[in-house]
């Protein structure tokens, strides 16, 4: 298994707007787009983006407006480390909304939201470890940060390579062995206190880069996945499983060379 974050999916309202958010303040370029029977899907990057680095997917259905919840939580984005304040404050002068400002974020990183509510973190990064707003993390909550640990490293066979532990809350990062400084990792967020969480459908998946689907797909229901859309009922394009906590994670070949990034 590759094990390569391929994407984020999120869904937008309205798809014209997104695209002009992205692409304006976070420099983003349309990498591909695929126009189906009442929905499009558009993939942006980053124009100097790294083989391994990730891909934001925007989905929008005609006619939906959709609900953020609470058990994603960000996806983040690299800006150079010590220019955190510099760019935030281009971000305001572009009318992006002040939503959390790096200095009540102790100087450490800082968030905006886009158009659709979708938070948006701002972290510090070396420049050689991705380019200018590519994705760093997504974050997800989880309700078992024991199980969820459990479900990257024992299915996907991820390391666990960073964690922080607040008093009432702890953060875990896991990304595929040896990946390139320029992939995204996920980030799995426990809190303490017990909570449950709201998906809404505004969030929609992770994708993982595989080398062949259905011997990938066999391997994960060998360790007991959830067998959520196989790759038939997907006339054998793509498939998702789902982690404990019930976020969704499709599974797809990518051919970089290919004309259309998308396998249907």
């Amino acid at each position: 298994m590759d094990g390569t974050l391929d994407h984020t999916m999120i869904r937008v309202a309205d798809l014209e707007e997104s695209l002009d958010w992205y692409q304006t303040h976070l420099e983003y370029e349309e990498k591909d787009r695929y126009e189906g029977d009442g929905f499009t899907i558009v993939y942006l990057g980053p124009e100097e983006m790294h083989e391994e680095g990730a891909m934001l997917e925007l989905t929008h259905n005609e006619g939906e407006e959709p609900e953020v919840g609470d058990a994603w939580g960000h996806i983040a984005v690299r800006v150079p480390e010590g220019e955190l304040e510099d760019y935030y404050q281009q971000l305001m002068d572009e009318g992006v909304d002040d939503y959390r400002d790096p200095e009540s974020c102790g100087g450490r990183y800082a968030f905006v939201k886009d158009p659709d509510g979708h938070e948006i973190e701002l972290v510090q990064r070396d420049p050689d470890e991705g380019a200018r707003w590519s994705l760093d993390h997504t974050m997800i909550r989880v309700e078992d940060a024991d199980e969820a640990l459990g479900f990257w490293t024992r299915k996907f066979g991820y390391d666990e390579v960073g964690r922080w532990e607040a008093d009432t809350f702890a953060n875990y990062f896991v990304e595929p062995t040896d990946a390139a400084p320029e992939a995204m990792s996920v980030e799995l967020t426990y809190n303490y206190d017990g909570r449950s969480y709201e998906f809404g459908d505004a969030w929609g998946h992770l994708c993982v880069r595989v080398d062949d689907l259905a011997e990938d797909w066999d391997q994960l229901m060998t360790r007991e996945a959830d067998d959520y859309r196989d790759p038939e009922s997907n006339d054998n394009m793509y498939a998702f499983t789902k982690d404990p906590d019930g976020h969704e994670i499709e599974l797809i070949e990518r051919d970089l060379e290919a004309d259309s990034l998308f396998p249907f």
